[in-house]
């Protein structure tokens, strides 16, 4: 069965490498990936993929719905209507259940009207036997125009407003230049996470990575060399709760064991802080990403956020670089998302 990630314009590339990385943690494992704007169609042959499916849209950040594909056929509103006369509707809707059409325009790839779409498709599925109901259907089909007419229904919706009510400012401590969550979340998916999952915030700040992480079950630590922001951390994490484990200390000389972290997920300081006690910045990364090198276990992931260049500190700690990303801010801020590995030693 196909299915599809429709996903959000928050990053096009994290958006579908956050998916995959879901569906890797979650065991399901593509036969076919198609990757269109804003759409990541995926074929998966385990019986229980619906269900897991599910599960998976209570973790993903960058994307709106999770569809269970129709079919798929090329933008013109003839092909498309026929497509739709000619599918089998059965596995979408059962006898007596109504349903609505949607459509949603991905860029400019067509210049087709939604509503006509709307209304042509309807139409056709209405004369399969079927019902509509604008405003209460027991089935939503939609359509999404990107390179190709995506069309599915939907099995289940991502909640975004959740995570709006999560922004930083209001949260209970809230301090400037923070994260916001759905970066945050979709960083914690490309990390794989899940809930036998130990991972390490260094620079945890007001714990907004942390945050993410242990609503998901993760058992997060999180460093922080500031008093009273390791005070707004716990504050944090005690309001959306979570098991968690909070330190006072130097990210360049981390409390830990060695190998004994699954993940590490940060937000290094690059200037904006003039309370992080270090020779230089460059003198903080360097030293910080070689205890982060030692406290992970073998294999396991690192994402690293940065404006600064971190490939030569990464490989000198020891990493592999895996994917590296970048997430332009505003016209004078760009953020670098690096996805970084250690040895399997």
């Amino acid at each position: 069965m196909r299915y599809a990630f429709e996903l959000s314009g928050d990053h096009e590339e994290i958006a579908a490498d956050e998916a995959l990385a879901c569906l890797a943690t979650e065991g399901l494992k593509p036969v076919y990936t198609q990757h269109y704007d804003h759409c990541l169609v995926v074929e998966l042959e385990e019986s229980d993929a619906e269900s897991r499916l599910e599960k998976i849209s209570g973790k993903l950040a960058m994307c709106h719905h999770i569809l269970r594909v129709a079919f798929i056929c090329n933008n013109e509103p003839e092909t498309i209507i026929s497509s739709a006369e000619n599918c089998d509707i059965k596995p979408h809707l059962s006898a007596g259940q109504t349903f609505v059409v949607r459509a949603r325009k991905v860029n400019h790839h067509t210049s087709v009207e939604g509503s006509y779409l709307e209304q042509r498709v309807g139409g056709a599925v209405f004369r399969k036997g079927y019902r509509a109901n604008l405003n209460q259907p027991d089935v939503t089909l939609r359509l999404i125009l990107t390179e190709k007419c995506v069309c599915g229904s939907v099995i289940a919706s991502i909640d975004r407003k959740a995570f709006h009510a999560r922004a930083p400012h209001k949260k209970p401590f809230f301090y400037p230049g923070v994260l916001m969550p759905i970066t945050a979340r979709a960083l914690v998916n490309l990390a794989g996470v899940n809930k036998d999952t130990k991972l390490l915030d260094p620079f945890c700040g007001t714990a907004g990575i942390l945050v993410e992480a242990a609503m998901l079950g993760s058992k997060v630590v999180g460093l922080e060399a500031r008093n009273e922001i390791i005070q707004g951390a716990k504050l944090n994490l005690e309001y959306f709760g979570g098991d968690y484990n909070l330190l006072q200390g130097d990210a360049c000389k981390l409390p830990l064991k060695n190998n004994c972290i699954d993940s590490v997920i940060t937000d290094p300081p690059y200037g904006r802080s003039a309370m992080i006690k270090a020779e230089s910045i460059r003198h903080l990364y360097e030293e910080s990403f070689a205890e982060m090198y030692r406290v992970l276990k073998p294999a396991s992931k690192a994402v690293i956020v940065s404006e600064m260049e971190i490939n030569r500190i990464a490989l000198d700690a020891g990493f592999t670089i895996v994917k590296q990303y970048s997430q332009r801010i505003h016209r004078s801020l760009t953020r670098n998302i690096t996805i970084l590995q250690k040895n399997n030693q």
